[in-house]
């Protein structure tokens, strides 16, 4: 069916597919409109209640759909002037050849706790500059041509030896790779297991969209298989599937750790069908209950492809990533590395390699790590006095955790706009699902991307819409002691 509505002396016409539900029919018509163009940069949409009654269906409805946009950042919601367009994939036009571009849409968030990002505002700026000017002074000219495609010799022989102390991988230099991101690194991966006969990837569900698109741009089609409480469900696993990709010692998003028996059955698993298991180890360094929790390669190194990043200890804006490779694979993902951009940046490389050679990125790890323990700490805290219905998940390890929501409600959309209303942005479990199973219901709420000048102010708005929308009493009908000044919360870290 089609619709339309008149905004801007504009008619837009809108294609909703009767086979879908209301709200996913409204969500995907009006990203096709974005994406085409139809609806540019800062084009105003309709009231809610307006454009509910042209469609015939319910303003909560249109309220979901636009919040949904509004977290994926397509819309955004400002005060006084309702919801806009933030993003356009219409290029602009050119009228001359000085003719301006249109600026990037600001945030319509004053604090994000979106999952995946660190504090950018941590980075060890003076250690990095160190570094870098001392492996320069000793760096001979021909690092600075044409190198290997696998990196630096001395990154990788450092990378070699922090990732068997820390991370207990079992690699030499020759089997280590240095990317660009992991993001390339699974772009890679995913070529040069194609080319090697696999056709199909198995992947975690609930698990992040960006990689299963990454997956599928390097020609492998993927399967979902669903998580539970031990983690990637290894009996789900078909005989076509020829790789399967877990983060088993963090997953992403439910932050689940792949339980001793999980493991040893998807190791057996790829031993008897000769399949590939790619290791997404992108927070593994950050737990709190413990020591972090080996990697899985170690179990197999053979059949196992581990995949690491600086991305979260040190920051997004150091595009080095690293794979360790089974011998069996390594010159083919070189040659594909070769292929794509030919190596790393030199200049990071040069500098990764000083900092851990130095100690100060380990020194900077375990800073970092009391500093997370802190936020997440003070974050269930905070849950235990606004939200005392809420208990979250996911808490051991990493830079998120999960707030499951009850039956009863709310719903994810209703704690996104409350949040969103207070100028903060987390994002609802639904965004991550890959269809294996009924989507969980939840919050997943990143503790890592405030600025620590401003993490108290953000967990205080954080804190005031989970008051709105979930607030209360426990299922039990006891109310929440933390609010009488208790100094344990009930929503309480495991034991140090």
């Amino acid at each position: 069916m089609q619709r339309s509505w008149t905004t801007s002396g504009r008619a837009l016409h809108l294609e909703l597919d009767p086979s879908l539900p209301r709200r996913t029919a409204i969500e995907r018509a009006l990203r096709a409109a974005i994406r085409a163009g139809a609806l540019a940069t800062g084009a105003p949409l309709p009231a809610t209640r307006a454009l509910a009654q042209d469609l015939g269906v319910a303003r909560g409805t249109v309220v979901e759909a636009y919040d949904q946009l509004i977290t994926e950042g397509y819309l955004a919601a400002r005060h006084g002037s309702g919801t806009v367009v933030a993003w356009s994939g219409a290029k602009p036009a050119r009228v001359g050849p000085s003719a301006p571009r249109a600026a990037a849409a600001p945030s319509p968030y004053r604090f994000s706790f979106k999952s995946g990002s660190p504090d950018v505002s941590s980075f060890p700026r003076a250690p990095w500059l160190a570094a870098l000017r001392a492996a320069l002074a000793r760096a001979p000219d021909a690092a600075l041509d044409y190198g290997d495609p696998r990196g630096l010799p001395a990154l990788r022989a450092v990378l070699a030896d922090y990732l068997g102390r820390a991370r207990g991988v079992v690699v030499g230099e020759e089997e280590v790779v240095v990317c660009s991101s992991a993001g390339q690194a699974l772009g890679l991966l995913a070529r040069v297991l194609r080319a090697a006969g696999a056709e199909r990837i198995a992947v975690e569900d609930p698990g992040l969209p960006e990689l299963r698109r990454v997956l599928e741009a390097g020609g492998l089609a993927w399967r979902a298989v669903p998580v539970d409480g031990e983690g990637l469900v290894t009996g789900a696993l078909q005989e076509r599937d020829g790789a399967v990709m877990v983060t088993p010692a963090h997953q992403f998003p439910m932050g689940v750790t792949l339980s001793p028996a999980r493991r040893a059955a998807l190791v057996e698993w790829a031993r008897r069908r000769e399949a590939w298991i790619i290791e997404d180890d992108y927070d593994g360094e950050f737990r709190y209950d413990r020591q972090p929790v080996g990697a899985l390669q170690a179990l197999e190194p053979s059949r196992v492809i581990y995949v690491g990043t600086a991305s979260k200890v040190l920051a997004p804006g150091v595009r080095l990533a690293w794979v360790a490779a089974p011998r069996a694979l390594v010159t083919a993902i070189a040659e594909a590395k070769r292929l794509s951009d030919r190596q790393a940046p030199t200049l990071e490389q040069l500098a990764l390699a000083e900092l851990i050679r130095s100690g100060a990125f380990e020194r900077h790890l375990r800073r970092m790590r009391r500093e997370y323990r802190r936020r997440r700490d003070a974050l269930l805290a905070a849950v235990a006095r606004s939200a005392p219905r809420l208990s979250a998940a996911g808490i051991a390890a990493g830079l998120h955790l999960v707030l499951p929501l009850p039956p009863e409600g709310p719903a994810e959309a209703a704690v996104e706009a409350a949040a969103a209303a207070r100028g903060v942005e987390v994002r609802g479990l639904g965004e991550f699902g890959a269809g294996a199973a009924p989507a969980a219901r939840g919050v997943v709420v990143g503790y890592g991307s405030p600025p620590a000048s401003a993490f108290d102010a953000a967990l205080a708005a954080l804190a005031a819409a989970l008051a709105e929308v979930c607030g209360g009493e426990r299922e039990d009908g006891t109310a929440e002691r933390a609010n009488r000044g208790r100094r344990r919360p009930a929503v309480s870290a495991p034991r140090r």
